[in-house]
């Protein structure tokens, strides 16, 4: 078989890519810009282009018998895509694909405004650890194993990140899925808080009607489950539910807590006490729900509670890049507010004596239109900020939508609004930084981290 993806180099299309290369196919793609990703699917067989020329298409490739997979964020009048189209290639989106896989698998599908990518990482963590083992295409690079995909020569489960963007999540075919909230996003694509919310109600109708869907209770989602799927609630805290986590401890860097599960086939409910191996009360949530789909798909409780402790996380998720008493960085995703504010919050529980800088980057121009008061409010909590210009991604600007917007809203005046190539000068010429760093975005901030890490550790 052989594919061709455009847009070969994002997190997403790259785990299906991993997924086919070690199935022996054919893979090459184009992407817009060289990264480290790109890199090591080069080193692991792909044949990579960066600039949108048919002409550079191998020879090989140029034929009719070649898949075409792309992501909503390639322009319409992308030329590749263009040949492809007027030559006849079958031409799918990376969700069309995923859903076929979905239909070949058990697919265990984790959706929701924010928390999908832990959540989706340790599921596959927990299962991969157990007797279960699974396939796994991830939003990010679990640290545990180094990379975005899984394969399993032996389970038939398939760990998947569901996303919303673009009702992507809609060619899904989930025999379990994970609903961790629905908190209104991508309104340039849904328009209305109830239109996107509304799209996970469909995505609702298409779980298979032996499996489960697993929602956190109190979301404003109406499932519309078919005849015999089992609906599972979870939470956190002293509220019922179907499987809940409460009686946390945080204790010398180290985060407990006691998971209480139903009576299951057969299994009587009880309560599981558990070390959380990412120490963030952000993560127990998110764990909550990983462990609900790891043991209705068969792992022990003895399995999920060494899988729990043993979890180191994900790339760009909390990730602490130096944890040394005179100095802390950390690289956060975090992009929405409901992300945003958390991961603030648990920074300051882990260090609420320390002073806190927060470097943010916001991503779209759509976004930060729509949500600026907020991520103003989360950033007032820091004691100093300093915003990065607004990273675009697929749009255009947006008139008077800047990064000073939110420095406007906001209520303290330490903060600093810096193009992308004024962070480094900016941090070289201070000798007072903060001993706590946090680094968050979505956008291209990831590529100055090593580079800020470095500098740190030159002062240690």
């Amino acid at each position: 078989m052989k594919l061709y993806f455009i847009g070969i180099g994002g997190i997403g299309m790259s785990a299906l890519v991993r997924y086919f290369l070690s199935k022996g196919d054919q893979v090459a793609g184009y992407d817009l810009t060289p990264s480290p990703l790109t890199h090591a699917l080069t080193e692991e067989g792909a044949d990579i282009h960066y600039i949108d020329d048919p002409e550079l298409i191998p020879t090989a490739f140029r034929t009719m018998d070649t898949l075409v997979v792309f992501t909503p964020a390639v322009p319409h009048d992308h030329r590749e895509l263009a040949f492809f189209r007027q030559q006849g290639n079958q031409v799918m989106k990376r969700a069309e694909l995923l859903g076929e896989l979905t239909r070949r698998e058990r697919g265990l599908c984790v959706a929701g405004t924010h928390g999908k990518t832990t959540t989706s990482t340790l599921l596959a963590h927990l299962l991969r650890s157990s007797h279960v083992d699974c396939h796994a295409f991830l939003g990010g690079i679990s640290n545990n194993y180094q990379t975005n995909c899984l394969i399993s020569e032996k389970s038939d489960y398939a760990v998947i990140e569901a996303d919303e963007f673009d009702r992507s999540f809609h060619h899904l075919s989930p025999y379990i899925a994970v609903i961790t909230s629905a908190d209104p996003d991508h309104l340039d694509i849904y328009h209305t808080p109830e239109a996107y919310r509304e799209s996970f109600e469909f995505f609702t109708s298409l779980i298979n009607p032996t499996g489960a869907l697993v929602m956190k209770k109190g979301i404003p989602v109406t499932p519309r489950l078919q005849p015999g799927t089992r609906l599972f609630t979870y939470t956190t805290g002293e509220e019922e539910a179907d499987f809940r986590g409460d009686g946390i401890v945080i204790r010398e860097g180290h985060l407990f807590f006691d998971w209480h599960y139903p009576a299951l086939d057969g299994r009587e409910a009880g309560t599981l006490h558990v070390e959380l191996g990412v120490p963030l009360l952000i993560n127990v949530e998110n764990a909550v729900a990983a462990m609900a789909v790891a043991y209705l798909s068969g792992a022990t409780l003895d399995e999920l509670a060494q899988g729990v402790a043993s979890f180191r996380g994900i790339y760009r998720r909390f990730d602490r890049l130096i944890d040394d008493p005179r100095c802390v960085l950390i690289d956060d995703y975090a992009h929405h507010p409901n992300e945003l504010d958390p991961s603030i919050r648990s920074v300051r529980q882990l260090y609420p004596d320390r002073k806190i800088l927060g470097i943010f980057q916001p991503h779209l121009y759509s976004r930060t239109q729509d949500f600026y008061r907020e991520f103003a409010h989360s950033l007032d909590q820091l004691d100093e900020v300093i915003l990065l210009d607004i990273y675009p991604a697929r749009e255009l600007p947006i008139p008077g939508v800047t990064s000073q917007l939110i420095a406007d809203a906001m209520q303290h005046r330490e903060v600093l609004v810096l193009p992308k190539e004024g962070l480094l000068p900016e941090l070289r010429q201070r000798a007072d930084l903060p001993p706590v760093i946090l680094m968050v975005g979505a956008g291209d901030i990831d590529r100055l981290v090593p580079q800020v890490a470095e500098e740190l550790r030159s002062r240690l």
